[in-house]
């Protein structure tokens, strides 16, 4: 692929990924707009807005796994992988701000892909527990759910924050709490 058709392509994704985060009706007129690219363009590489989508989940779900594999969740002590994670995750989600939960009714293979990377957080998680970082007493489900809440609210609630700081918030909110010990 040439350079700049490469590019165009990265800057169709992206933007695609923002507007229909944004709005999942948004057209493929309004994201090649958006894009500044030509309808042309964006139709010689996505036919349907749902080839489209179906990219863009893709595309979160590479840097999702990506995150995953460098946090390195089974082996690095549970309170640096929790950092590398989020620290990583976070531009993730803000770059591809696209809800992932989505694809279940668009893209089944993206969705089965998605539900293995699930599992190797939930698989952390229950890490945390056994090795005494989370309480016992808190449903797995519960504690997950707390992460992906902070998680979320570093990305998207508070983006002039990097991903760093973020990261340091949520990882001593998680393990910690907001009690004053």
């Amino acid at each position: 692929m040439r350079a700049d058709a490469a590019r165009n392509l990265a800057v169709v994704l992206r933007t695609g990924a923002r507007l229909l985060a944004e709005d999942p009706r948004t057209s493929l007129a309004a994201i090649a707009t958006a894009a500044d690219v030509d309808r042309t363009t964006l139709h010689r590489h996505f036919a349907t807005r749902k080839a489209l989508l179906s990219a863009v989940f893709q595309a979160k779900l590479d840097s999702s796994e990506e995150v995953l594999d460098a946090a390195r969740l089974t082996t690095a002590p549970v309170a640096v992988a929790l950092h590398r994670y989020v620290e990583g995750i976070i531009p993730v989600s803000r770059e591809w701000p696209v809800d992932t939960r989505h694809m279940m009714q668009q893209d089944p293979a993206a969705s089965v892909r998605r539900d293995q990377l699930s599992a190797r957080v939930d698989a952390f998680v229950q890490r945390a527990v056994d090795e005494g970082h989370l309480r016992n007493d808190i449903p797995l489900p519960w504690a997950r759910a707390v992460l992906d809440q902070l998680v979320d609210t570093g990305a998207h609630r508070f983006p002039e924050i990097d991903a760093a700081q973020a990261a340091d918030l949520v990882v001593d909110i998680f393990l910690n709490g907001l009690g004053n010990h």
